[in-house]
C-alpha cells in the first residue's frame, strides 16, 4: 500500500488582520532595533521611552526578561574592562553608551518574539523571501530558548570543571582566552550538531515535498485533545 503524506487535519488560515498587524510589528521592530544604532544620541531617550512600552507590553504577555538582563549585565562589564584596558578612564561613559544602544537594539526583537506568533512570522517571511530560508529563521526564532538552556548548563559545567570565567575573573582579559575555549567552543559545536538534527528532521517531515508550502496553527487540534 502506497505511503500518503496528506493530513487529514486542515490548517486554520491566518486572519488577514491578524497577518497585517504582525507585518506592522515585524517593520517597526526592525525600525527601531536600527535606529537604536543610526539615531543621534539626543534621539535615544525618546526611543527609550518607546521601548519602555514595549518592554511592558512583552512582560504582560509572559515575556522572560530575565535573560536580556543577564546578557546586558555581561556586556557592561565587558565592555567596561574593555574600555578601561585600552582607554583607561577617560571614555567609560562611551562605553555606556555603546552598551545602551546595544540593549535597545535587543528589546524590539525580544518584544517581537513574545508577541507574535512564529506561524505568522513564517507566513510573512515566506511572501519575501523562499520558503525554505523562511523556514531557517522561524526554526532559529523557536530554538532560541533551548540555546539559551544550552549555553547556561556549558558555563555551569565549565565552573564546576574550576574554569576561570566567572563574572569577576573575566574583568581581567587574560581569563577571555580561556572563556571561549571552555565556552564558546562548546557551543559552536552543539550548534553544528543542532543544525544538523534540525535538517535530518525537516527531511524526515518531508519539508519542501509539496510544491505549495504548509502551515500548521499553534491552536491544539481536536486530536490531541
Amino acid at each position: 500500500m502506497p505511503i500518503s503524506y496528506s493530513s487529514p487535519l486542515t490548517p486554520a488560515p491566518l486572519s488577514i488582520r491578524s497577518l497585517w498587524l504582525s507585518t506592522l510589528a515585524m517593520v517597526s521592530a526592525l525600525a527601531l532595533s536600527s535606529a537604536a544604532f543610526f539615531a543621534p544620541s539626543h534621539f535615544l531617550p525618546w526611543l527609550a521611552g518607546i521601548e519602555l512600552v514595549l518592554l511592558v507590553h512583552g512582560m504582560l504577555n509572559k515575556g522572560k526578561i530575565s535573560g536580556v538582563v543577564r546578557y546586558i549585565v555581561l556586556q557592561l562589564l565587558f565592555t567596561m574592562a574593555l574600555y578601561l584596558a585600552i582607554h583607561g578612564g577617560n571614555k567609560v561613559s562611551e562605553g555606556i553608551l555603546a552598551v545602551a544602544r546595544i540593549l535597545l537594539a535587543i528589546v524590539p526583537g525580544w518584544w517581537l518574539t513574545n508577541t507574535v506568533s512564529t506561524e505568522a512570522i513564517g507566513a510573512i517571511l515566506s511572501k519575501v523571501m523562499p520558503t525554505k530560508w523562511a523556514f531557517v529563521v522561524v526554526a532559529s526564532i523557536n530554538l532560541l530558548p533551548y540555546m539559551a538552556n544550552e549555553v547556561r548548563e556549558i558555563y555551569q559545567l565549565q565552573r564546576l570543571r574550576g574554569a576561570r570565567i566567572a563574572p569577576k575573573q573575566l574583568l581581567n582579559p587574560r581569563n577571555w582566552g580561556e572563556f571561549s575555549y571552555c565556552v564558546i567552543f562548546p557551543l559552536l559545536v552543539q550548534l553544528l550538531k543542532l543544525a544538523r538534527q534540525t535538517a535530518v528532521a525537516a527531511k524526515a517531515r518531508h519539508f519542501g515535498y509539496h510544491a505549495k508550502r504548509t502551515l500548521w496553527p499553534s491552536q491544539r487540534s481536536e486530536h490531541d485533545k
